[in-house]
């Protein structure tokens, strides 16, 4: 999920050659419900933005695992991990 709008969202997704869909939410009510709209500090700068984190929700709509400050290099293989499990 990302505050970027629909259209920008779509440009990342056609750029990208992504064959799923990506949730917008500009207005951050989702994103805050999952507190991942939060200040950042880049060079000195405050901003709010969305800290990565990913979230793995099952079919029934419980959260069965969160990845909170996640970085890309391996992630993949953490959350594959959990999905296995």
């Amino acid at each position: 999920m990302s505050g970027d709008s629909v259209e920008d969202l779509q440009k990342f997704r056609d750029k990208y050659k992504l064959n799923f869909p990506l949730l917008s939410d500009t207005d951050h009510q989702t994103l805050e419900a999952y507190g991942v709209w939060q200040e950042k500090n880049m060079y000195g700068r405050k901003t709010m933005g969305v800290a990565r984190a990913t979230y793995i929700i099952g079919k029934d709509g419980r959260v069965r695992s969160v990845f909170q400050k996640v970085k890309v290099d391996g992630h993949i293989h953490e959350v594959l991990a959990a999905l296995k499990a």
